[in-house]
């Protein structure tokens, strides 16, 4: 079956399609309702049927007679340390943590809040959890305390679980004192904290509250999957809203595995045994589905990454991992490979190793820009595939079936609506827009499996925030546009579309433009308050290493490019070269932070920034080059 016709049975039979998809799971009783409707009115999938997600991702394989095999791949060049774990040993490692939480009273239903740093006892937290039917929640280490706060007070968990420590390049930050102050902050007291003292910082225990983790292991009995629901929670995981509140979107269990296993032949072609790296963190979306449960689900190695694609030690990192662990499909976002290419321009790093084994260049959480896409396809000589998703939805949206039929890639689009979902460009109405029209994409309800059944606590927060603009359909938030032969090109935030006199400017098309420059690493364009035409777009440039060009000279070149790609109706005029952008941690540069900085708006620096310090030196250059409100 190919993949028109592949994807049509998941959207005209989809109970069909997905019975057979569940089937590849080892349940403990098969589902008997495929698709069900829940007390809010949410359509739910296989919500009867009874398993547990850790027996899925270690038991089952050890079973299987497949103990032996690597597991967890950990590297952490930031610690100079490296672990193999086998699935027997993480089998043993997750049952005896499990045991310490049962003995501490966690059970079915229960929250677990997890704040660590990317190391094996991470997983083997989630894995705990999971094991006991308790509801985790990972809180990406190192959070502010009050936004670690905000998150305890919302999920109200019995145990926090966290290590003394996480390592930054050339940096220690201490875990402790930051969870300490979110505690005292928070109205909800959890009554235990378990603490994994890291060589590098030892942490100071809290008599009656506190308890070294290793100490509780060594004593621990192991404890058994608890079988649970397909519609109970799995896990809770906390994203960006716009209301100041935490927003926790929740992952239902029977769904999400169904999603994640599918997903790892169809999209990602990997094979039980195949070496499987995403790099990014567990404290992100990415991080639960295809570091943890997707690859640990069906069978693979996962490589657990406790560095930066830079400097730990050099742009070589992500080539020297790919070649030790023998990876298959490596999945990192463009802002990683930018960070490569700025240092190593001409691609001659990847040359040095032995890259034979690796087959695919995934990458997702932000758009993929066509001279970053020409860039690692020329230099690896392999297939790169976007694909486009939300830590809602939990998997890919949009991307390239390879596992079930490679379709050609089109640079600047994410690729071809993947199985289940309905994707549509709608305008301001609901109505569907021409091919090569931008408007707001939505997916037509129901969702498939493994997308969010609610916002934690506050289901009319999912209805008002997804559900109700266009009703019948979840919309993304995202703009874009579908072409001809279907494929989905998304050009950013629908807050990321401007209005030039008039004129409504993606600046996603701009920063494609701008990118394209053979001077430029990175880039961001933004629109700024003007009085005569309501916005006007600037350039936030980033130079490669070693390019040195004036900024008026650029400038100059820039706009030249502009008007020949775009026309002069774009008025773009304004370069700014900067040092750096503000970023989350996952690699998503924060636009409208840049845009509130030009407009002289209050702003609040966001908890998932990367490096804040850059925010003053881009302030201060706006003003000397009299950008924004901020200079006038």
């Amino acid at each position: 079956m190919g993949y028109q016709e592949y994807y049509a049975e998941s959207i005209n039979e989809p109970e069909r399609f997905w019975q057979r998809q569940a089937d590849q799971l080892a349940w403990f009783t098969p589902p008997l309702h495929i698709l069900s409707t829940d007390s809010n009115g949410i359509q739910r999938w296989f919500a009867d049927g009874k398993l547990n997600l850790a027996y899925l991702a270690v038991d089952f394989h050890v079973e299987q007679g497949r103990g032996d095999q690597a597991a967890i791949f950990y590297d952490s060049p930031v610690s100079d340390s490296k672990r193999q774990i086998s699935y027997r040993d993480l089998m043993e490692q997750v049952a005896r943590f499990a045991g310490v939480l049962r003995a501490k009273g966690v059970g079915y239903g229960d929250r677990v809040v997890i704040y660590m740093p990317m190391i094996p006892e991470a997983v083997v937290a989630m894995l705990a959890c999971v094991r006991l039917g308790a509801i985790h929640s990972v809180v990406f280490g190192g959070f502010a305390a009050h936004e670690l706060a905000s998150r305890i007070e919302d999920a109200e968990p019995k145990v926090v679980l966290t290590a003394s420590c996480g390592i930054e390049i050339n940096k220690i930050i201490a875990y402790k004192p930051l969870l300490d102050e979110a505690i005292r902050l928070s109205a909800h007291q959890p009554e235990h904290v378990i603490v994994y003292q890291r060589a590098q910082c030892a942490a100071e225990l809290q008599e009656g509250r506190d308890y070294d983790w290793c100490a509780l292991a060594q004593e621990a009995d192991q404890a058994p999957c608890v079988p649970v629901n397909g519609a109970d929670p799995l896990y809770i995981l906390y994203t960006s809203g716009t209301t100041g509140k935490p927003k926790g979107v929740v992952r239902d269990t029977g769904s999400y595995a169904v999603a994640l296993k599918h997903s790892m032949s169809m999209l990602y072609d990997v094979k039980p045994g195949d070496v499987f790296w995403a790099a990014s963190d567990v404290g992100w979306v990415v991080g639960h589905s295809y570091i943890v449960y997707g690859p640990l689900i069906h069978g693979c190695s996962t490589v657990l990454y406790e560095g930066k694609p830079v400097k730990t030690p050099d742009a070589a990192a992500f080539w020297r991992v790919a070649e030790e662990y023998r990876v298959k499909a490596l999945f990192a976002a463009p802002t990683a490979f930018r960070a490569i290419r700025k240092e190593d321009p001409e691609g001659r790093l990847p040359a040095r190793y032995d890259l034979s084994h690796l087959r695919y260049i995934f990458m997702a959480g932000e758009r993929l820009d066509p001279p970053t896409y020409q860039w690692v396809s020329e230099v690896l000589d392999k297939p790169v595939i976007d694909h486009w998703w939300q830590t809602e939805t939990g998997w890919a949206i949009v991307g390239n079936p390879m596992g079930v039929e490679p379709q050609p890639t089109k640079a600047g689009s994410a690729g071809l609506p993947m199985t289940g979902f309905d994707v549509r460009v709608l305008d301001a109405n609901g109505d569907e827009m021409p091919v090569n029209q931008q408007g707001s994409i939505a997916i037509k309800l129901p969702l498939p499996p493994g997308c969010l059944p609610t916002i934690w606590g506050d289901f009319e927060r999912l209805r008002s925030g997804y559900l109700r603009t266009f009703p019948g359909y979840y919309v993304s938030g995202d703009g874009g546009y579908k072409d001809e032969d279907g494929y989905i090109f998304i050009m950013g935030r629908t807050d990321d579309v401007i209005n030039v006199a008039g004129h409504r400017l993606s600046t996603g098309e701009m920063e494609e433009v701008v990118a394209s420059h053979p001077a430029v690493a990175e880039c961001a364009v933004i629109g700024i308050q003007d009085p005569l035409k309501g916005q006007e777009p600037v350039g936030l440039v980033l130079l490669k290493d070693g390019v040195s060009i004036a900024e008026a000279e650029l400038q100059q070149e820039l706009v030249g490019l502009m008007r020949d790609r775009i026309g002069a109706l774009a008025c773009f005029k304004r370069v700014m070269v900067v040092d750096r952008l503000p970023k989350t941690r996952s690699g998503k540069i924060l636009r409208k932070l840049l845009r509130q900085m030009a407009d002289g708006e209050e702003f609040s620096i966001p908890s998932t920034i990367d490096d804040p310090s850059c925010l003053g030196e881009i302030q201060m250059l706006m003003q000397q080059r009299r950008i924004g409100t901020v200079a006038r």
